[in-house]
C-alpha cells in the first residue's frame, strides 16, 4: 500500500524535472538566439575572428571587431584569415575597422593566415599589428581584377538582338551584348589603375615598406608563406596556435591565454539556404562592372 502512495508523488517529481529541463533548453534557446555574445567568464582573453571564404560583405566581421574591442576583458585580438578576397569596398571597409580598432582601443590586432590569405584577404592584413603565415600559405596577389563576358556572337547565333537604350556615353560601359571599344577599355583601365594604386599605399603603410618596393612585388603574383616573410609582406611563420600566443604576449597576458570566439546567432533562414546552395548552385547574373580584390583561380 505504501508502495502505491508513493507512486503519484514519484510521478509529479519526474514531470517537476522534465519541465526544469525543458525550460532550461528553451532559456539556452533564447540567449543564443538574441545574446549570442552573452558572457559569464572571467579573466584576459584573446579574441579569434574568422575571415572565411570569398568576401562579399563587411557588416558582420565589423560588428565582430566592434564588440570585442569594447569588451575590457579582450586584451587582443587574432584575424584568422583563409580568403582569397573579394570585393574592394568590403576589404576596405574591414581593413579601416582595424585600423579604428589598435588607434581608438589601443589594442593589438594580430594576422594568422591560413590556406590562403590573398589579394583582399592581405588588403585586410596590413592593417594589423604582425601578421603570421603558415609556410605553405598562399598570400599576396597584391592587385585588382575585373571580369566581363561577351555574348554577343552567342546571341547572333541564335537569332537574339541585345537592345540598350541609353543617356549617357558611358553608361552601358562593360555591356555584354556588344565589343568594348579602345576608349572603353582605356577608361575601365585608369579605374583599376586607381584602385591598384589604393592597394600599393595600403600596403607601403602598414608594411612600412617604400612604395617602389612594393610595386615591384605588386603584379598580381602570389607568393608561400616563406616567400612572403623574405620579402617582408609577412613578419613571422607560425599557425593559429602560435599568433594567439604571440598576441597574448604583446598584450602582456600571463600563463596559458584563453581564447574567445563569437557566436553566431542561430539563423534557419540561412540554415535552410546553405541547405539549398547545396542542390540549387546560385547564379549570378549580374553583368555589369565589378572591382574585386581576388585571387583569380
Amino acid at each position: 500500500m505504501a508502495l502505491e502512495i508513493d507512486k503519484p508523488a514519484k510521478r509529479s517529481i519526474l514531470r517537476k524535472v522534465f519541465w526544469a529541463l525543458g525550460l532550461g533548453l528553451g532559456l539556452f534557446f533564447l540567449i543564443n538566439l538574441f545574446a549570442p555574445d552573452l558572457d559569464f567568464s572571467v579573466g584576459d582573453r584573446v579574441g579569434v575572428i574568422r575571415i572565411e571564404g570569398v568576401i562579399l560583405d563587411a557588416q558582420a566581421t565589423i560588428s565582430e571587431l566592434k564588440r570585442f574591442a569594447e569588451n575590457p576583458s579582450v586584451k587582443a585580438i587574432v584575424l584568422r584569415i583563409d580568403s582569397p578576397g573579394g570585393g574592394v569596398v568590403p576589404s576596405q571597409e574591414i581593413h579601416d575597422a582595424v585600423q579604428r580598432v589598435r588607434s581608438k582601443h589601443n589594442k593589438a590586432v594580430i594576422t594568422s593566415m591560413g590556406t590562403v590569405a590573398a589579394s583582399g584577404g592581405y588588403y585586410i592584413a596590413v592593417a594589423t599589428d604582425r601578421i603570421m603565415a603558415n609556410s605553405g600559405t598562399l598570400t599576396g596577389s597584391i592587385g585588382v581584377i575585373m571580369e566581363m563576358a561577351n555574348v554577343e556572337g552567342l546571341l547572333k547565333k541564335i537569332g537574339v538582338e541585345g537592345i540598350v537604350i541609353k543617356s549617357g556615353r558611358y553608361k552601358d560601359v562593360g555591356s555584354p551584348l556588344r565589343k568594348m571599344s579602345d576608349e572603353e577599355r582605356a577608361l575601365l583601365q585608369s579605374v583599376m589603375d586607381d584602385v591598384h594604386q589604393q592597394f600599393i599605399e595600403a600596403v607601403a603603410a602598414g608594411r612600412g615598406l617604400d612604395r617602389a618596393v612594393v610595386q615591384a612585388l605588386a603584379d598580381g603574383r602570389i607568393f608561400t608563406g616563406r616567400q612572403a616573410k623574405a620579402s617582408k609582406l609577412v613578419d613571422e611563420l607560425g599557425d593559429l596556435d602560435d599568433a594567439i600566443q604571440l598576441a597574448a604576449d604583446v598584450a602582456g597576458i600571463e600563463g596559458e591565454p584563453k581564447v574567445i570566439e563569437p557566436r553566431r546567432r542561430f539563423s534557419i533562414r540561412e540554415l535552410i539556404e546553405s541547405r539549398l546552395s547545396v542542390l540549387f548552385p546560385k547564379l549570378d547574373f549580374y553583368s555589369g562592372v565589378g572591382l574585386k580584390y581576388l585571387m583569380a583561380f
